[in-house]
């Protein structure tokens, strides 16, 4: 193995998302390995780190990410090393495993070797104990260690044919296990039921939602979908579920009776932080509308996990719900609903599915009907297997489209998007605006000249993969 490098790093990053395609660049088809085999062998490889601290799980079509960074950050604010497991990543793959709360000195299983003892710790002021300190920020996992796991274990991945995703969260486990994390809150990739993740026993399973999304994989029907979510309900573990339909509802409940889980609805319920939410909601670094429901699932979780003595000092609520307001900025999170220039107003959502798109083009339309944005200009792009026709109804009339193209096979060329999109408001009788551009940077110096002399309201949106592009064009980098 060479030494470390930032070429070598670099390097070797590259080649392993060639040999191990991920989604972002490759057909779901090629990318995508459902099941567990492969992923328990290679966590056995690696010692089972996952069973060396707690872990809660999150799923669901929307909100799984806004939940698991809330929650993350909820849960650090208390004392507790936090691990976090998300995808896919924007600007940064390191983005992907986070560590929140204690950075300095002694790690506490040094202090406390027996992990049941922890509960002893948090009766020590949550801000500074044995020498630890919480951190503000996020510490995302090192190049250094990424490169030393990608060449300690490239024949095993070799040798398993591990998927991109099966690597990065065995890559993520070990190092939260290298970093004696408290708990992590492990998101799922896709799905639930066959996904790489569902190898944990957690101390709380959570589903956030259920639309149509990725039927090709998941089904397609609502029912099919939340069955492969409900599939991370584990036996005696309670579940929250936040929002159901009454396709879904029968299918948590089912899974729950048969693994005898507990089970929350969160939209059913009253949270005992309730009456904190109108101002966890005005202060909220988290800005989108659509954080009222991802709020309420966790606050939820909160009421769920504070049941367990290990997470009892979540009843501080304050410190809890200055953290949720601060979610953003303590986590590293990026990509919902954020301002990513103020002059003019640019703003970025990675939602990119009928139902997450519809609650994104309500608060333009609402922002609009203010007076206060003289005209809105619209980046767009979109990938071939997105539910185009689902969309197009929802979008905004009266605003300027500049649509583009990802570099991803997956991606709809810019040209085929204008002619569908025209097709469709010509039908509707609607009044838009389009310009076709033929690279994301493109896309980004056209909208930022429309309008320039007045004050446009800009919005980035569409797929995860425009934003991650877009933002490296603004020199968002965040992290």
């Amino acid at each position: 193995m060479k030494n470390y490098s930032e070429t070598a790093y670099k390097d070797k990053l590259e080649s392993i998302f060639k040999r191990f395609p991920s989604v972002q660049k490759v057909p779901f088809g090629d990318a995508y390995k459902p099941g567990l085999d492969n992923m328990i062998r290679f966590a056995h490889l690696l010692g089972d780190p996952q069973e060396k601290y707690r872990t809660i799980h999150v799923a669901g079509t929307n909100g799984k990410g806004s939940v698991a960074n809330m929650l993350a950050s909820a849960l650090s604010s208390i004392g507790l090393k936090v691990g976090l497991y998300t995808s896919p990543h924007i600007i940064d793959f390191r983005e992907r495993a986070r560590v929140l709360g204690l950075t300095t000195g002694q790690s506490p299983s040094s202090i406390y070797p027996d992990r049941a003892r922890s509960a002893a710790r948090r009766e020590l002021c949550p801000l500074s104990y044995h020498g630890e300190e919480l951190s503000l920020t996020p510490i995302l996992v090192p190049e250094e260690y990424v490169y030393a796991f990608l060449c300690r274990y490239e024949t095993d991945m070799d040798s398993l044919d591990l998927s991109f995703f099966e690597i990065t969260t065995g890559l993520a486990f070990k190092w939260f296990a290298d970093e004696e994390v408290d708990v992590a809150v492990i998101e799922t990739g896709l799905g639930g039921r066959l996904d790489s993740t569902n190898i944990i026993t957690p101390d709380l399973s959570i589903v956030t939602s259920i639309a149509l999304d990725h039927c090709a994989l998941l089904g397609n029907t609502l029912e099919a979908i939340a069955f492969e979510k409900a599939g991370i309900i584990k036996p005696g573990v309670p579940t929250v579920v936040g929002e159901y339909l009454p396709e879904t509802r029968p299918v948590f409940e089912r899974a729950a009776t048969k693994n005898g889980s507990s089970l929350t609805f969160a939209q059913d319920t009253e949270p005992s932080m309730s009456d904190l939410v109108p101002g966890i909601l005005t202060e909220m670094d988290l800005r989108g509308k659509y954080q009222e429901k991802n709020l309420r699932t966790v606050l939820a979780a909160i009421d769920v996990l504070s049941r367990n003595q290990f997470y009892s000092r979540l009843f501080e609520r304050e410190v809890v719900a200055d953290a949720i307001c601060h979610t953003a900025s303590r986590a590293g999170f990026h990509g919902r609903w954020e301002m990513v220039r103020k002059n003019p107003l640019v703003i970025a959502d990675l939602g990119h599915n009928p139902a997450a798109l519809k609650e994104n083009f309500s608060q333009l339309e609402d922002m609009m009907s203010s007076g206060d944005y003289s005209s809105l200009i619209i980046i767009y792009a979109v990938m071939a297997d997105k539910d185009l026709d689902g969309i197009m109804p929802l979008m905004p009339d009266n605003a300027t489209y500049v649509l583009t193209t990802l570099q991803s096979s997956r991606a709809l060329p810019e040209k085929d998007l204008a002619s569908r999109l025209e097709a469709f408001m010509e039908d509707a009788g609607r009044s838009v605006k389009i310009v076709e551009t033929a690279s994301v940077e493109e896309a980004v110096s056209v909208a930022l000249s429309l309008d320039n002399k007045r004050n446009p309201l800009i919005f980035i949106g569409g797929s995860t993969y425009l934003l991650s592009e877009a933002l490296s064009v603004l020199g968002a980098r965040g992290f």
